[in-house]
């Protein structure tokens, strides 16, 4: 392996470099602001992750061949590029909530732990080394666990906490177990080493499956899929609301995009193995998910469960282990990614008005704001894969790419459980468009404004206009196989 350093892999990590100025600008500048000063720095914060994603997709894009830089500890390629947009589009959404959340003191602190987090994600889609892979997950996790419990005041935030970081340590401690198996087995830490090792017989079929469900372990965890999805619902409901949407959305996608680079890069040999599990893990997920969901009574316990079950539905496009089921899955995630924080910015909004988040809070919304009730008919249409909303193609790649490979029975199972997922969306809708006795109109801030407006464009975007988005779906699958 070439170890020579060359200027063009700064080029490479533009975007990461990017981000690291970022934060020690916002954290400069947080410093000077006074008072309501500070909610400016959610417009620069947004602003800043504008002008790093432009930087990734003018001199960051990859070659046409996947090229190993800084020794081996990145690759870049189009699975690496792909994540990174959707990364900086949920951290720049999720910067604008929380401008109207009830943080402005700390405000500054909020935006510089979700670039850094961001910054760790970059990194994690991009990781290509056991070591690099681990201190990016924890550069993620670190400042998830204190963004969940950021309200101090609140006991509920901090329990969340507390679990978020206690169920964290263990499964990463499991997951690192894995990498420490794969590491002695082979000398190498290096991912695609490895995966030539396990191709030339270095590495017996037994050693191969019993790591690749410890590492499993660990990404189950990041993707809250069932049985690992324990922490989600009490996480979900403790943790400020942007907070919420942020691990439901753009720390998944983290977690999927590692998950699928270890496994077509690793595990190959065990292809067979890892796709039953995977599907195994993909059919629990949508059960438990959807009809733990039904009998939920706090819309933010109700968003965990379903995403749950959204991560069962994207992971029927992993277990088909297929360029088409893959790119089902990245597609998935760039629709859901618009939908749940959609969701979340109006959980917010009426959680900040009405002081509840109980579904009988959201009596009457479509005729107090009929605007905001749009967006949640579109977000939860959308999540539910009602067409021309951007999750009907997602479900029907995923479910499309299943049949394809051969899995007839996950595709029909994904189709029952979206049909009781929608019973649950659509009975939020009745609430939300049931008669209320309280009229007036909900107060919202211009970020709060833009920040829902990029996720609606995004839904029916994505739900309209296929082929951009597919394309690039293709791009990045490609770049796994």
């Amino acid at each position: 392996m070439d170890l020579t350093f060359q200027p063009s892999m700064l080029l490479a990590i533009l975007p990461e470099l990017g981000l690291a100025g970022l934060a020690a600008i916002i954290l400069a500048l947080d410093l000077i602001a006074k008072g309501n000063q500070k909610i400016l720095l959610g417009w620069v914060t947004a602003g800043g992750l504008l002008v790093v994603a432009v930087m990734a997709a003018l001199f960051a894009r990859p070659a046409e061949q996947p090229q190993l830089i800084f020794g081996g500890m990145l690759r870049v390629d189009w699975p690496a590029f792909t994540f990174r947009l959707i990364f900086l589009l949920g951290a720049a959404v999720t910067v604008l909530l929380g401008a109207s959340e009830h943080i402005s003191k700390r405000y500054g602190e909020f935006c510089a732990l979700v670039v850094v987090s961001t910054l760790g994600m970059s990194l994690m889609a991009s990781a290509s080394n056991l070591i690099m892979l681990y201190l990016a997950i924890e550069t993620t996790s670190l400042p998830l666990y204190i963004l969940a419990g950021f309200r101090v005041l609140d006991q509920k935030s901090v329990e969340a906490g507390i679990k978020y970081l206690l169920y964290g340590a263990m499964t990463s401690a499991v997951m690192l177990y894995g990498f420490s198996l794969l590491w002695g087995f082979t000398g190498t830490t290096n991912l695609y080493e490895i995966a030539d090792l396990a191709k030339t017989g270095g590495l017996s079929p037994l050693v191969l499956g019993g790591t690749a469900m410890l590492v499993l372990v660990g990404f189950g965890f990041k993707i809250s899929a069932a049985p690992f999805h324990f922490w989600a619902p009490d996480v979900y409901e403790g943790a400020p609301t942007p907070v919420a949407g942020f691990l439901s959305t753009a720390s998944k996608a983290a977690g999927f995009a590692v998950l699928v680079r270890v496994l077509m890069a690793v595990f190959p040999e065990v292809a067979s193995f890892w796709s039953l599990v995977v599907g195994i893990l993909a059919a629990v997920s949508m059960v438990i998910g959807n009809f733990l969901a039904l009998a939920q009574r706090n819309i933010k316990r109700l968003l965990a469960y379903s995403s749950i079950a959204q991560a069962g539905y994207m992971l029927v496009g992993v277990a088909a282990h297929s360029a088409f089921g893959a790119a089902g899955a990245v597609y998935y995630l760039a629709s859901y990614l618009v939908t749940n924080l959609a969701a979340f910015g109006i959980v917010w909004l009426v959680g900040r008005e009405v002081g509840s988040d109980d579904l009988d809070a959201y009596t009457g919304l479509g005729r107090r704001n009929p605007t905001v009730g749009l967006a949640m008919l579109a977000a939860l249409l959308s999540l539910g894969g009602i067409p021309p909303l951007s999750g009907f193609f997602g479900k029907l790649l995923v479910f499309g790419a299943a049949v394809q490979a051969g899995q007839i029975w996950l595709a029909v199972l994904g189709v029952l459980t979206s049909v009781v997922g929608l019973y649950y969306y659509l009975t939020v809708l009745k609430i939300i468009y049931r008669p209320g006795t309280d009229e007036h109109a909900l107060p919202v801030s211009a970020s709060w404004r833009v920040a829902l407006l990029v996720c609606v464009a995004g839904i029916l975007f994505l739900g309209t206009v296929f082929a951009p988005m597919y394309g690039l779906s293709l791009s990045t699958a490609g770049g796994w196989f």
